[in-house]
């Protein structure tokens, strides 16, 4: 699908997430590069360094797991993606999106009390959050059926 009325991403997560997996990434290589030198008593080899380095490869591809949520819309419906996996909900299923107290990401409300996590929209983005609210309410008052009670 092309021509996406609305497009978002979190930021500071998707910042915290590289800095963090940057992080593992230089600790499990600096750690890899002592452990031959180290005077432990214990002998490390090459496979062993190789091993250390595969770990903080693997850390740091879970880290940034979380810069892949994304928030899309447009006439046809609405395709949230989290860290896992991508779901397209037609507009007709739309019940809102809302923000509860306390919650560390918004949610697009479903029939039958439903919902689906938006991690794209997160508390700590404060006015870019507050922005990407107002524009999936203003394309859902824009594309959703209206007069529908559940």
């Amino acid at each position: 699908m092309t021509g996406w009325d609305m497009n978002v991403r979190s930021k500071k997560s998707a910042r915290v997430a590289m800095a963090v997996a940057a992080f593992f990434t230089v600790v499990f290589v600096v750690l890899a590069v002592l452990l031959r030198n180290s005077a432990t008593g214990v002998y490390f080899r090459a496979a062993d360094q190789l091993a250390m380095v595969g770990i903080g490869l693997i850390l740091a591809g879970g880290a940034l797991l979380l810069t892949r949520p994304r928030l899309r819309a447009n006439s046809a419906g609405v395709a949230v993606r989290n860290a896992f996996g991508e779901r397209f909900v037609d507009w007709d299923l739309v019940r809102g999106l809302s923000f509860p107290d306390g919650a560390a990401w918004a949610r697009i409300d479903l029939p039958d009390d439903e919902y689906i996590p938006v991690m794209a929209i997160q508390a700590n983005d404060r006015e870019h959050a507050v922005s990407a609210v107002r524009s999936f309410r203003a394309l859902e008052a824009k594309y959703a059926p209206r007069g529908e009670v559940d």
